[in-house]
C-alpha cells in the first residue's frame, strides 16, 4: 500500500496524477489527509475527498510515503508531527520515500536526503539540506525518489511504479497511458 499525503495547499496535478498511475499499476494508492478532514483544498482551489486520515493509517502496512508539491502544500507536510515521525521513521530503516516539486523540502527537513542524489523545484536547491542536487526531472537514490514539478509528474509516478513493481510494470502502464508516443520510454 502507497500512501500520497494531502495537506492544503498541495499540487492537484502531482497527487492525483501518481494516485492515477499507481492504480493503474494495480498498486493500492491511498490519499491521506493530515489536516483532520477527509476533503482536502488544492494549492489551485481543487477539492479532494481523501481516502483516509493521517490518525486512521496504519504505517506497518505502508509501503511508500508520497508527498505531492505545491505551496503550502509542502511546508504543511513538513509541519505536521505525525508525519513527520513517519518520515524520520522510514528512512531510518531504509524504508521508500517520495517527494515531487516543493516536497523534497519536508524529506530535507527531516534527515531523510542526508548524502543521497536528489531534485526538487528549480530555485529551491537551498533546501536540499545534506543531499546534492542533480537538477534531473527525476531522481532515485536507493529508498528516495525525487521528482522537479509538475509537468514532470507523469514521469516521477511511473518512476514509482517501476520501483515497486519493476520495468515491465511501467512499460505497460506508460503504454496504456501513451507516454511511449512523447518517445520517453
Amino acid at each position: 500500500m502507497v500512501f500520497i499525503h494531502l495537506a492544503e495547499g498541495y499540487e492537484e496535478v502531482e497527487a492525483l496524477t501518481c494516485v492515477d498511475v499507481l492504480r493503474r499499476a494495480g498498486i493500492d494508492a491511498r490519499m491521506v489527509s493530515v489536516t483532520g478532514n477527509l476533503t482536502v483544498r488544492g494549492a489551485h482551489g481543487i477539492d479532494i475527498n481523501t481516502d483516509m486520515l493521517f490518525e486512521d493509517a496504519d504505517y506497518d502496512e505502508c509501503e511508500m510515503i508520497v508527498l505531492p508539491g505545491g505551496l503550502p502544500g509542502a511546508t504543511n507536510l513538513r509541519d505536521h508531527p505525525g508525519l513527520t515521525a513517519q518520515i524520520e521513521a522510514f528512512a531510518k530503516a531504509g524504508r521508500p520515500l517520495a517527494a515531487i516539486c516543493a516536497a523534497p523540502l519536508a524529506l530535507a527537513a527531516h534527515g531523510a536526503l542526508e548524502e543521497k542524489n536528489a531534485t526538487i523545484y528549480p530555485g529551491m536547491e537551498d533546501h536540499l539540506a545534506g543531499a546534492k542536487a542533480t537538477g534531473s526531472t527525476v531522481t532515485v537514490d536507493g529508498n528516495v525518489i525525487t521528482g522537479m514539478g509538475p509537468a514532470l509528474a507523469m514521469e516521477f509516478a511511473l518512476a514509482l511504479v517501476e520501483f515497486i513493481k519493476g520495468a515491465e510494470a511501467k512499460k505497460e502502464v506508460a503504454t496504456g497511458l501513451l507516454y511511449d508516443k512523447i518517445g520517453k520510454i
